[in-house]
């Protein structure tokens, strides 16, 4: 699992992916229950246009949370996509082409979830299907 998560070298298949993104998911699932449960022991105020506020010392947990999530997240999900986009034979580089505008993110979609990787060993590794 950590592996799959957190390392950028080597290839995964397209059901690896599916797989990661279903642990984001739970992830920030998890990450929001945690969130409501703390907002019952540290709780903060509903402001008039009903966003949620806590300050001082008492958003220090708040703080702690979401940013250990938010690194983890990015992380992860670098990690993650800059290996599936491997078992395509391209570069990690290639995730940027989400940068464009619309089109983009289309483009990393389909070539990252829904098409088949490179069949046989690439510059990245091994086939993921034959391993």
């Amino acid at each position: 699992m950590k592996e799959l998560l957190f390392s950028f070298q080597g290839r995964i298949n397209r059901k690896k992916i599916w797989f990661a993104f279903l642990i984001h998911i739970l992830a920030a699932a998890a990450v929001g229950v945690i969130m409501t449960l703390l907002w019952q022991v540290v709780p903060g105020s509903v402001g008039e246009d009903g966003t949620f506020h806590v300050e001082g010392a008492a958003s220090i947990p708040y703080l702690i949370i979401g940013f250990g999530y938010l690194v983890l997240a990015v992380w992860s999900g670098l990690a993650v996509a800059v290996k599936r986009v491997h078992d395509r034979g391209r570069s990690g580089w290639f995730i940027l082409i989400q940068l464009i505008p619309l089109i983009g993110g289309i483009w990393f979609l389909i070539e990252a979830y829904f098409l088949k990787g490179t069949t046989g060993p690439n510059r990245f590794g091994e086939d993921p299907l034959q391993a």
